[in-house]
């Protein structure tokens, strides 16, 4: 193998550097012999370097020692062929967010008003004195007020300045945790190589070239190189090809290891030969790149994840890659090309829709706010045409005056008051701050849940955990502790309930089990002495090859003596485990030309293979069916009963006689074992584990646990933990009995059948990964229940990854978990235990309910101010709050609200109600009572002050004030005693349910407190110094005290509103539910069936384009069918017309699948040259071809 790697690199060392400081080989030749796969590189690598030993020597690296290690010679190497890191895209700079935030339709509108109300009152008409323009317009005769004019429009102008700053320093700060995150699970990202002859861990960023890497089952290879030395390597490079079959890679057919690939199966070590931008990975990143530069991104992570995709299409992306492209590039719609510049616009603008995250919350958000938006719409629009027309019936009809030309200025200015005020009620009714109560909701969420050892890698999936109703979790490490030591052992015909004392056990025996333990268990498995004085060893590696390692350390033996003698260059053959094999076994080949194999793995599967057993005297007997049916009943079936997990360790000779064997009949290698010894392995449970288990169950959420190990083990454990309580009738299932109950006579599986098993299922044990993806997806796709069911699962392995994917959440173990599991996660557990996806749930539900708490304040002012608004225009002619006033107010619902709301921290009380589930509406019916009883209270205080306010107070009128009149003290009254409400009100809104004390836990969320404390001060400054611009005068102690008084009134009212049962409330209806599927019209389904989830928010937000575009397309259909029959020939005709009858079938569909386009056989020939095929199934639309 690699053992005369030091005289290859004496021999070369000489003539392979042209210079000192040069290696043998540029940065190019590396890259172009990288470009090159299977034979042609190994052709490649004999032409050039002659071997690999050779390329070692060029690069100055020895195959065994790896580098020196030298922090110059380091230096060098990432200097010459780069570093590791390839550049992330370039942030969004703070204009740029700014200026997205200036895109928002409400605020263009206001914008205009504003500035059109600007321009107007600096117009002077010079004729206007002497001419009467109604009673409306008295007043403006004051000089000194009407120079004032300016100062609403300017005051305008800055608050929508302010909301915008505020919404775009928050995106700024989202985008900026997001790169923090990002770059945190880049830099927890670690990789073994060999340097200065020790294997040691370094970040991937310090890989160079020239380094040797050791590459396991599970890895994402962070770097191109060439294979040195392999065991049964198998390598998924989907990634990169689209190719889903996995690929063999040995020294002698295909040694080409690519970056951003994942290890399957087997282990080995590699020659790093190409990092960062020069790596494959890095190439198409840097053509993406480039390619993308325009491109808006919503998050470092998802930009990641999209170029992969985009990777993947690139070459020739097989189905699931296509669909998982689709998945995530779903919000882009694509049509087919319509041959008209319109077309080409619309195409245009579909692509650049923007692409949100599919989640169920803020579908129901986009709904809410669409029918909110609309309300406020409808209501804005008829206050304007009210207003407007009270003010011409009453100046042209009941004075009776004339339109007169000199006065047209001073009635546009009216108008545009009017114009004004109606926005401004449109502004207050829509809900811009929801969006911003998601984020900020979110994004606290996300930074908290670091603390909880929960590292979210998509948002929404913190929310979609508060809905979980199933947990599936693994056993090993996730609710044990994956400590794992020999407790037990059946050696020489005795079963010790302890580890034996050396002396017991024949000499020949231990030989034999110490050898094949030390040699047939991964070599990065070890056990290290411990990092405490006194504590326990650290165990490194799989942990139940540890276990067997502190065995033989426990009978005072040394395994790492064999392993010196026997160095990992030497094993003949490696079969590593997998979850097929559920063994691993090693061959060796002696001095005579005979082999040994070593096998270890699970007992009651690896016993039907041995027909021999070694006995007392060391010697082997025949092991009889019957014996092994002795040996599980009273040894296999005791120990799992005691949750102990039990392995077999083997072994067979091959004697030199019978010449080589046929290594890849792996059937044929792996019958005729001799057992040396069965092992019981414990692995304790979590001590806060059953706690954990006992708070999900009463949170309504069934936790399952799926695990490799034996079925009595399993359900000891299972017991242990809470899952399973004596006197339930719930089942246990191995994965074969459950396949055969799930799989009717064809073997395909049905869902009816895994129907009547899921709901009782508690454990299914020595299950492999596909029966994870089967349950998980039996469970989803379930109609059993009324509601959807959530599920969320853990994982570690490598094939884990299609069940974490299909998942609602998946859960990566960042300690034990494969780099592929965690890529296709959602959540990574940084210490892999089981309380960390309690505290997700409490998470998850704590942002739905803070979502609510802010709907239900928000709704109430909504619902005060729009009628405040509304009928003080009617009745009055002009709104009680003012335009400035009123952005105010929005300014505290929206942001600050959404910020002291969002932001209460979780407590476990949220643990003891059932999940809300996927169709439950955001706003139950304890909040509509909530929200229209606070209406009714404040409104009544509002209109009383407004109607015979100067009664009460003893202050002049403000109602029907002329045009540019000053403030008055009573309509400053009535602002102040609104915003003091909505203070208070807050402070209701922080319960939901109808609890009694809205101020538990007030001091615990610090942010509300000064939240509610700054608007206070600011309320302050605004009605005593705001003057003018805020339409207010100062107001004296006594009327401040009264206007707080009216405000607290609120909490007061809330305690009544609270003793009011609910279900007396039976006309109340709930709002905000989420999009059912069977609302969804039959093509619209068609059209998302390639997606993996439907993504409700886009839907709504796609409704109106699709009938614009539906409208197109029946117009454009009808001018071809018009030019075809004018023009006569019909072959023209048809050309002209297929890409748009095609695009009228599937209004709007993706390219990205060709099986969606159905084309006549008339028009065959000419739908080639309209569009071209590639094999990924991308449709690049060419130029209209002229016949």
């Amino acid at each position: 193998m690699a053992n005369n790697s030091y005289s290859g690199l004496k021999h070369s060392r000489g003539h392979a550097n042209h210079d000192a400081g040069d290696f043998g080989c540029s940065l190019k030749d590396l890259r172009t012999l990288m470009e090159l796969r299977g034979a042609e590189g190994i052709t490649k690598i004999e032409e050039t370097y002659g071997d690999v030993n050779t390329l070692c020597s060029r690069l100055k690296t020895s195959p065994v020692d790896g580098l020196s290690g030298q922090p110059a010679d380091i230096e060098k190497r990432q200097e010459i062929f780069g570093q590791n890191y390839i550049p992330p895209k370039k942030a969004k700079t703070f204009l740029q967010l700014v200026w997205e935030a200036l895109q928002d339709v409400t605020l263009i509108i206001l914008e205009v008003a504003a500035i059109v109300s600007l321009g107007l009152s600096f117009y002077k008409p010079p004729e206007a004195e002497n001419v009467d323009c109604g009673k409306a317009a008295g007043g403006v005769e004051d000089e000194g007020e009407a120079e004032a004019g300016w100062i609403e429009g300017a005051a305008i102008l800055l608050s929508v300045v302010c909301v915008v700053l505020v919404t775009a320093f928050n995106d700024w700060s989202k985008e900026k945790q997001f790169r923090g995150l990002q770059s945190r699970i880049e830099q927890e990202q670690k990789f073994t190589v060999v340097r200065g002859g020790q294997v040691i861990q370094i970040p991937v960023a310090d890989i160079v070239v020239g380094d040797i890497a050791q590459i396991k089952y599970g890895d994402l290879l962070p770097a191109d190189g060439i294979l040195i030395q392999g065991n049964d390597l198998k390598i998924d490079e989907s990634s990169l090809t689209g190719e889903s079959d996995h690929v063999k890679k040995t020294q002698d057919k295909d040694p080409m290891l690519l970056s951003g690939t994942h290890v399957m199966e087997g282990s080995g070590k590699m020659l790093v030969t190409a990092v960062g931008v020069n790596s494959q990975t890095g190439i198409i990143f840097t053509l993406l790149g480039a390619a993308e530069d325009d491109d808006d991104d919503e998050e470092s992570k998802k930009k990641e994840e999209k170029k992969k995709d985009k990777k993947n299409k690139k070459q020739d992306g097989s189905v699931e890659n296509r669909k998982k492209a689709k998945a995530q590039d779903g919000a882009a719609m694509e049509m087919q090309p319509l041959n008209t510049d319109e077309g080409a616009e619309e195409e245009k603008k579909k692509a650049n829709l923007p692409k949100k995250e599919k989640s169920v919350l803020q579908g129901k958000l986009t709904k809410l706010a669409v029918q909110i938006g609309k309300a406020g719409l409808f209501m804005s629009a008829v206050t304007v045409i009210i207003l407007v027309a009270l003010f011409a019936v009453d100046t042209f009809w009941i004075q009776g005056l004339p339109w007169v030309k000199e006065c047209t200025p001073i009635y546009i200015q009216f108008f545009v008051k009017f114009f004004i005020i109606g926005v401004t009620v449109l502004v207050v009714a829509v809900p811009e701050g929801l969006p911003l109560a998601v984020t900020i909701s979110l994004a606290y969420s996300v930074k908290k849940m670091m603390k909880d050892n929960n590292l979210v890698r998509h948002l929404d999936a913190c929310e979609t955990m508060g809905n979980a109703t199933a947990i599936c979790s693994d056993k090993t490490g996730t609710l044990t502790m994956n400590r794992m030591t020999v407790v037990q052992v059946h050696v020489a015909e005795k079963h010790h309930r302890r580890v034996p004392e050396p002396e017991i056990i024949p000499p020949t025996t231990m030989d034999k089990l110490v050898l094949g333990i030390s040699v047939n268990s991964a070599y990065t498995t070890k056990i290290m002495s411990p990092e405490k004085e006194g504590g326990l060893p650290r165990q490194v590696g799989n942990k139940t090859e540890c276990a067997l390692l502190g065995f033989v350390l426990d009978l005072k033996k040394d395994y790492q003596a064999i392993r010196n003698e026997i160095p990992e260059e030497a094993l003949y053959k490696v079969y590593t485990f997998n979850s097929v094999r559920k063994s691993m076994s090693t061959v060796l080949k002696n001095a005579d030309g005979s082999y040994t194999m070593f096998s270890k793995g699970a007992s009651e599967i690896l016993l039907k293979k041995c027909y021999k057993i070694l006995t007392a005297s060391g010697e082997a007997r025949v092991f009889r069916p019957r014996d092994r049916d002795d040996m599980v009943k009273k040894v296999i079936e005791p120990m799992a009963s005691e949750g102990l997990r039990t392995i077999c360790v083997a072994y067979r000779d091959f004697p030199a006689a019978d010449g080589e064997p046929d290594w890849d009949n792996e059937t044929e290698i792996l019958t005729s074992l001799t057992c040396i010894c069965v092992v019981g392995i414990e692995d304790p449970v979590r001590p806060e584990v059953p706690d954990a288990i006992k708070r999900c169950q009463r949170a309504g959420i069934t936790v399952r646990m799926v695990t490799g190990d034996n079925i009595n083990t399993a359900r000891a454990i299972a017991a242990k933990c809470g899952i399973l309580q004596p006197g339930d009738d719930f089942i246990c299932l191995e994965g074969k009995e459950f396949n055969r109950r799930i799989r009717n006579e064809k073997g395909e599986i049905e869902q009816e059948r895994i129907d009547k098993i899921w709901p009782k299922l508690r454990v299914l044990a020595r299950s492999s990964p596909t029966d994870k993806h089967t349950l998980v997806k039996g469970i989803i796709d379930s109609t059993v229940t009324e509601q959807r069911q959530v599920v969320a699962v853990t994982g570690d392995g490598t094939n884990d990854g299609p069940a974490l994917k299909k998942a609602d959440v998946g859960f990566a173990m960042g300690i034990a978990g494969t780099d592929v599991a965690k890529e296709a996660s959602d959540i990574i557990l940084t210490d892999d235990n089981f309380s960390s996806i309690v505290k997700a749930v409490m998470w998850g539900r704590n942002v739905y309910d803070s979502i609510s708490k802010f709907l239900q304040f928000q709704l109430t002012v909504n619902v005060v101010a729009v009628i405040v608004a509304f009928t003080g225009a009617c009745i009055t002619q002009d709104s009680p709050l003012k335009a400035v006033q009123m952005l105010w107010v929005n300014l505290i619902m929206d942001t600050f609200a959404s910020l002291a709301l969002a932001t209460e921290p979780p407590t476990y009380s949220l643990l003891l109600r059932k999940p809300y589930g996927r169709n439950k509406p955001l706003i139950s019916r304890t909040m509509m009572k909530n929200i229209f009883g606070h209406a009714v209270y404040q409104l009544t205080i509002i209109f009383t002050l407004l109607f015979v306010g100067e009664k009460i107070f003893d202050i002049d009128s403000g109602r029907n004030a002329p045009l540019h009149s000053p403030p008055s003290e009573h309509y400053t009254i009535v602002f102040n005693t609104f915003v003091m409400m909505q203070l208070f009100n807050e402070i209701n809104a922080r319960k939901i349910h109808g609890e009694r004390n809205v101020f538990d836990g007030i001091f615990n969320n610090m942010i509300f407190c000064s939240i509610v404390f700054g608007t206070f001060a600011i309320q302050i400054v605004i009605v005593q110094f705001g003057g003018k611009p805020f339409s207010c005068v100062g107001l004296t102690i006594d009327q401040w005290l009264w206007c707080i008084f009216l405000g607290f009134g609120c909490l007061l009212w809330g305690q009544i509103i609270s003793s009011i049962p609910t279900s007396w409330l039976k006309f109340l209806k709930p709002a905000g539910h989420g999009t059912q599927k069977d609302e969804i019209p039959e093509e619209e389904l068609e059209d998302m069936e390639d997606l993996d989830e439907i993504d409700h928010a886009e839907r709504e937000l796609r409704r109106g384009q699709i009938l614009w575009f539906r409208g197109l397309n029946r117009i454009q259909t009808q001018m071809d069918v018009v030019n075809a029959f004018q023009s006569g020939t019909s072959f023209q005709g048809a050309l002209r017309r297929q890409p748009s009858s095609a695009s009228q079938q599937h209004d709007v569909t993706n390219v990205s699948s060709p099986s969606h386009v159905a084309f006549s056989t008339a028009t065959a020939a000419s739908s080639a040259s309209a569009t071209v095929g590639y094999p990924s199934g991308e449709c690049i639309p060419q130029l209209p071809v002229s016949l």
